[in-house]
């Protein structure tokens, strides 16, 4: 990538690396997204148990993702784990990786198209966008939802405007869920009938699904751009189911799904 980070890692910040150097009890990296930045990982920290050969576990030039666990600035020494990065935690930096990468080449395009290097783009756009918000990605993926994002950031309308009209045919804006689960119960000879026309009229909202679970059991799931938004619609949701529940004579309890 054209974009490297300045500086240092924090503790505990997982980092992407190159193998550039194997010894008999350490392997030197590179820090891929920092700007002239080498690291070393001492062999107790490339795996679990014991390691007879480094090289069954790493080879020169093979990015992998590590974990930094020290850093001493001034002797400009950073060490780093390979075992203490856990599946999901290396499956979300690359896709992380994927996604800046991915918005790179969009920028890159971008530019083309206005007759800027993509140096030029950074200049004008990038670097701001990645301070603001910490990734170039993210901030194309909010741009989508808010033009004035990129107005906010370059005083270029014909950059603006570019961007604007590349990006909404490229990016999905970012969907947030919010669920949970209604208990209902309904001493009515009509009560399954009284239920099924209750949540009928709220299945009708775009974005909002309801479906049955077995007795007594119905998840609701909000499909939204923003979290704020999917609150306030579950919130109005409860509120009428609720209300008509009880209406009926029902009783009606509700328990939300924590987010991941």
């Amino acid at each position: 990538m054209f974009y490297k980070k300045k500086g240092y890692p924090e503790e505990n910040e997982i980092v992407l690396c190159t193998v550039k150097k194997i010894l008999y009890h350490s392997v030197f990296v590179s820090l891929d997204e920092y700007e002239h930045l080498e690291g070393m990982i001492h062999i107790s920290e490339i795996s679990p148990g014991r390691i007879r050969n480094l090289r069954d576990f790493v080879k020169e030039e093979k990015r992998i993702v590590c974990k930094v666990l020290s850093l001493n600035r001034e002797k400009n020494q950073i060490d780093l784990s390979l075992r203490r990065v856990g599946t999901s935690m290396m499956i979300q930096k690359l896709s992380d990786l994927k996604h800046e990468e991915k918005a790179e080449k969009f920028l890159e395009l971008i530019g083309k198209d206005l007759k800027l290097n993509l140096k030029q783009m950074y200049e004008k756009v990038g670097f701001i966008a990645i301070k603001e918000y910490g990734s170039l990605y993210i901030f194309l993926q909010e741009a989508v939802l808010e033009k004035k994002l990129i107005t906010d950031i370059c005083e270029d309308k014909k950059i603006v405007d570019a961007i604007y009209e590349f990006i909404k045919d490229k990016i999905k804006p970012q969907e947030v869920i919010v669920s949970g689960v209604f208990k209902i119960m309904l001493n009515n000879e009509n009560g399954i009938e009284i239920i099924r026309n209750v949540l009928i009229k709220y299945k009708k909202d775009e974005g909002v699904t309801i479906t049955y679970l077995g007795a007594p059991r119905y998840k609701i799931e909000i499909i939204s751009n923003e979290y704020k938004t999917a609150e306030i619609i579950l919130k109005r949701i409860l509120d009428g189911i609720t209300k008509d529940i009880e209406q009926n004579k029902g009783i009606i309890s509700f328990e939300k799904k924590k987010n991941e």
